[in-house]
């Protein structure tokens, strides 16, 4: 009987073993190692055109472009939900805008140091006066305004994105 208990107790750590060892066949389950913080809002974000791609792809034009004072959000969102309705990811590549259409591209540059990232639209706000976008913690980090709270940026609305067509009488 003690022989038969620890042949199932092998097989279970074996099997166990294999599960977590064994590579996902789910492509988009698979995190890079240089995530950060693994979650399905910045494996999302990692599908998210770099900026070196969209010149290369003459995508760079932008519909629109302007300067405002952005802020950032982070813990104490995370996790919650968004205009979008999916969770708020203070690591992804993210930001929230008052008026611009949910799921736009921005191409956000700091101005006093000109570092840039292109975040997607998916949250409504910022709701403080004299403040036109707050951005996840990471966009803050990766442009440097993170320990200040607010930046002058400049905003390039790179993509906005294309309506389904509406069926009426459904």
């Amino acid at each position: 009987m003690r022989a038969k208990a620890f042949v199932v107790l092998e097989s279970v750590f074996l099997g166990v073993a294999l599960l977590v060892l064994t590579p996902s066949a789910n492509p988009t389950a698979a995190v890079s190692a240089d995530t950060a913080h693994p979650s399905a809002a910045s494996l999302q974000n990692s599908l998210l055109p770099t900026v070196s791609e969209l010149q290369r792809s003459s995508k760079l034009k932008p519909l629109a472009v302007w300067e405002c004072t952005s802020s950032w959000y982070g813990e104490d969102f995370d996790g919650q939900p968004t205009a979008t309705g999916e969770p708020y990811d203070m690591y992804g590549a993210t930001a929230a805008h008052p008026t611009l259409p949910l799921g736009s591209l921005v191409l956000v540059t700091n101005t006093k140091n000109h570092r840039s990232e292109i975040v997607r639209i998916n949250d409504r706000g910022p709701y403080v006066e004299g403040r036109e976008l707050d951005v996840s913690y990471e966009v803050a980090r990766n442009l440097g305004f993170d320990q200040r709270g607010l930046a002058k940026v400049r905003l390039e609305l790179l993509e906005v994105p294309s309506r389904p067509n509406q069926i009426h009488g459904e």
